[in-house]
């Protein structure tokens, strides 16, 4: 994790806003220490073309309603967008913070020393949630695969360290076997399947949700079940 952190990190390979990612939302919300107030970011959609941020965000909205959470969208799509004050004052005033999917790259790029990006850590920092789902989790670690150039990783936003993310990843597991090459002894390569989390804490990490949650190291990859502890730190 980040240097003393204080908050919850959620890193999901893909199935947000759907019946089956419910228990694991549940589960962050009872994380926080006030009522909950949550933002719903689909930045990452935005090179997706007009309608599909507006898409993801009426879902979001109305699946943290059906958890009697209150909730918002904020239409964060562009780098101006980031370097909004106003916008940073919104995503600030909330205690759990949700990104869609979408594109991973135009994340990073869209959030790097921003305002907003400043008010996501600070949310962070003083004990909050903050969620990626798929893209969203991509950019919330230290290192991200290059799709489609799978032999490297480049930087990500780093409120993870230590980490790459590779989302979907019980859709195509013939894809990935060689994963173990891109994982050293600065980085491991974590695949998070579908309705599944990995949840990190100043307590440590953890798998959450539906299914098994794999780590690649230098030294070879062990599975995690739900549940369980996933020793990320040297």
């Amino acid at each position: 994790m980040t240097t003393s952190p204080t908050g919850t990190l959620a890193l999901v390979g893909s199935g947000e806003f759907l019946p089956a990612i419910e228990p694991l939302d549940r589960l962050l919300l009872e994380r926080l220490s006030a009522p909950a107030r949550v933002v719903v970011l689909p930045t990452a959609s935005a090179p997706d073309g007009p309608g599909v941020p507006e898409r993801w965000a009426k879902m979001g909205v109305e699946h943290f309603s059906r958890l009697n959470a209150a909730v918002e969208p904020i239409m964060l799509l562009t780098r101006a967008d980031a370097e909004s004050e106003a916008m940073a004052e919104q995503i600030a005033a909330a205690n759990f913070v949700y990104f869609s999917g979408g594109k991973p790259q135009y994340l990073v790029d869209v959030l790097r020393d921003t305002p907003c990006w400043r008010a996501i850590v600070g949310v962070f920092a003083a004990g909050g949630v903050v969620a990626g789902c798929s893209a969203g989790a991509m950019a919330m670690a230290d290192r991200m695969v290059d799709f489609p150039r799978l032999w490297r990783t480049i930087p990500a936003l780093g409120l993870a360290s230590g980490i790459a993310v590779i989302p979907h990843f019980d859709e195509f597991p013939g894809v990935f076997t060689n994963l173990g090459r891109l994982a050293s002894g600065q980085t491991r390569v974590v695949g998070v399947p579908g309705s599944t989390g990995l949840i990190g804490s100043d307590l440590g990490w953890t798998a959450q949700g539906r299914s098994p949650i794999t780590v690649f190291t230098s030294k070879g990859k062990k599975t995690y079940a739900p549940g369980e502890q996933v020793p990320l730190a040297d």
